[in-house]
């Protein structure tokens, strides 16, 4: 989905958002939002707003010195993601639909976003989860494709969710024992999506490969793709995409069998996937 001027608001409010998060004096904080700046008229309307929010990021970084700009709130975040997993734990041994249950917290992850402007409170949203439908459910295909695989692409998305994405891999692998795995991250540092480091640092190798997808938009563009990852992508039974970032990039794709998890954050999104702000969506792209 191509970026709409909704979208360019969004991402200059999302340098506004930098200024807050990084506590930065007045000077500072005027420097990023003029570099923000400088960059909207160079927006493409023919890209979609990952990709266009890519150039204005990595500039930030530059400005501000380093590699990360959120380096810290991740950590925070996943802080806060492992402090609920004994909660998330028990939720999932008393489940009576174990594959649905597991699917929706996964979802549940996804709030953890700071480049959406609404904000969800995650312990909040885990209680209440597993009593939401999905807005569009096409889980029962998701379980079928499951049952029939053998190897899985899972695109990741923000750090702190990608604690619930161990989660969720690791009933996955319950469920399915055959299933090859294969959890992809971005290239590098961009906003707070997880990086391969963080991956290795969470543990997750030992439920999945995992894979640098060389991808440095935060989301994953098929033609960015390392040659191995690119592989991987083309030959996978099922592909798993977390987050808004992967639809807006994916959306289009029809040739590959991907299922989208995600919460929707926005009203852009929204319209485009036909469903309110705050819906849970599993959606599959063949349909």
């Amino acid at each position: 989905m191509n970026i709409s001027p909704q979208c360019i608001s969004c991402i200059f409010n999302q340098a506004y958002r930098i200024t807050q998060e990084l506590h930065l004096d007045d000077t500072q904080a005027k420097a990023v939002l003029d570099r923000a700046s400088s960059f909207v008229p160079k927006f493409s309307m023919h890209h979609n707003p990952p990709q266009n929010a890519t150039m204005m990021y990595e500039s930030i970084a530059k400005l501000l010195n380093t590699t990360d700009i959120y380096k810290e709130v991740k950590a925070h975040s996943t802080l806060e993601a492992l402090s609920l997993l004994p909660f998330v734990q028990k939720l999932l041994d008393e489940s009576d639909n174990l594959f649905l249950d597991a699917t929706k917290i996964a979802v549940a992850g996804n709030v953890i976003d700071l480049a959406s402007h609404i904000r969800f409170d995650l312990h909040e949203e885990l209680q209440k989860v597993l009593h939401t439908p999905f807005a569009i459910d096409d889980s029962d295909k998701l379980l079928d494709s499951l049952q029939k695989a053998q190897r899985v692409v899972y695109l990741a998305d923000n750090a702190g969710e990608h604690i619930f994405d161990k989660l969720y891999i690791e009933t996955l692998k319950k469920l399915f024992p055959s299933l090859e795995i294969y959890y992809f991250t971005r290239g590098n540092a961009i906003i707070n999506d997880v990086t391969y480091e963080e991956a290795i640092e969470a543990q997750i190798d030992e439920v999945a490969t995992v894979i640098n997808s060389g991808v440095a938009t935060p989301c994953i563009i098929i033609e960015d793709l390392t040659p191995q990852a690119k592989q991987l992508f083309r030959c996978a039974d099922v592909i798993i995409s977390k987050g808004m970032g992967n639809y807006e990039c994916l959306n289009q794709e029809k040739d590959y069998p991907i299922f989208f998890l995600l919460k929707v954050k926005c009203s852009v999104v929204a319209h485009a996937i036909g469903e309110a702000i705050g819906s849970i969506v599993c959606k599959a792209s063949q349909t």
